[in-house]
């Protein structure tokens, strides 16, 4: 009688959201950029260690996550870092149309341009994204010898990268610009060697990231953002995007949030119900990239000191 009595204590005394995530698992989507990757790490941190469930992290691009997170069977069920209206031909289907995907209510801000180093800038006067056309700018950043300057504008299935495609296009750009899409350690690489070599190189750039703790870079104007003059096809909607597409003005700023599927609140309600919550700043998302990116460091040890350091944070987001 004694021992039964001090099971029903012990059960009593395991708080709620304890026995809720005992069986609790989910399957983190990874984008290849490194702010992804740390937000990615963050969540199943507070899974791991303050929910107890069980996480692993499936690398992915926009296109396989969302449809996975459509699909529902738990394959993968959350994008960790959705930018609007960059990838606001997923969110149309899979959030407004399909019903299948919910979207965090909570945002951080994002903006994004064109970036070149601060010492190209000043040695060659540009300030602006056309100075990207004079002659005497591409071939200061012609590394090839093909008589175009090259310019990353982002990595294999990222949205920016058909946006900045066809921005290369519209800006007038073309004659003198090789648009090249390459994984971001490629660019980073990139970026590192042109400014110890003294060359050129521009490359597109985004706030929160690493590269402003790693690098003397600045971004470049652009016309003011018309929507008028920001007319976006993804491949996504329809195959002869490039040529309906027309995009002749900066970004709007963006809205950066998390998504995750809808079955996942049935199969994992606690961590379903923490994702609602979920909310992190562009100075804690560049600052954990930086230590990432910057330090070579392994992202769950920085996300596990993160969480750490936020103890509050994380309770709040925890309903604790």
């Amino acid at each position: 009688m004694k021992s039964k009595f001090r099971a029903l204590i012990l059960s009593a005394a395991i708080s709620p959201l304890a026995l809720a995530a005992q069986a609790e698992e989910v399957k983190i989507g990874v984008p290849s950029w490194t702010g992804a990757q740390a937000i990615a790490h963050v969540l199943g941190e507070v899974v791991t260690s303050r929910i107890g469930g069980t996480v692993e992290y499936v690398p992915g691009n926009n296109a396989t996550i969302f449809q996975a997170m459509d699909q529902g069977k738990g394959d993968i069920d959350v994008h960790p870092d959705v930018w609007l209206p960059n990838q606001e031909s997923f969110t149309k289907e899979y959030v407004d149309g399909k019903g299948t995907v919910t979207l965090s209510s909570n945002p951080y801000e994002g903006n994004q341009g064109f970036c070149v180093s601060q010492d190209f800038a000043a040695k060659m006067n540009i300030t602006d994204i056309a100075d990207l056309g004079r002659p005497d700018v591409a071939a200061a950043m012609d590394s090839d010898g093909n008589g175009k300057g090259e310019m990353w504008i982002g990595a294999p299935g990222w949205a920016s990268a058909n946006v900045n495609e066809v921005k290369v296009r519209d800006y007038g750009l073309l004659d003198f610009i090789e648009p090249i899409r390459a994984e971001e350690a490629v660019k980073t690489a990139r970026i590192k060697d042109s400014i110890a070599k003294g060359e050129g190189y521009a490359f597109y750039c985004y706030e929160p990231h690493a590269v402003w703790f790693m690098f003397p870079v600045v971004m470049l104007s652009e016309p003011a953002y018309d929507p008028a003059k920001y007319v976006m096809v993804q491949p996504s909607d329809d195959a002869d995007w490039y040529q309906k597409s027309m995009v002749a003005s900066k970004d709007a700023l963006k809205q950066v949030q998390i998504a995750w599927s809808n079955s996942l609140a049935d199969r994992s309600p606690a961590i379903a119900e923490f994702f609602g919550k979920f909310q992190l700043s562009a100075s804690d998302v560049s600052a954990l990239a930086y230590e990432i990116s910057a330090k070579d460091r392994d992202p769950a040890e920085v996300a596990k000191e993160w969480v750490a350091a936020n103890s509050d944070r994380v309770d709040a987001m925890l309903g604790l």
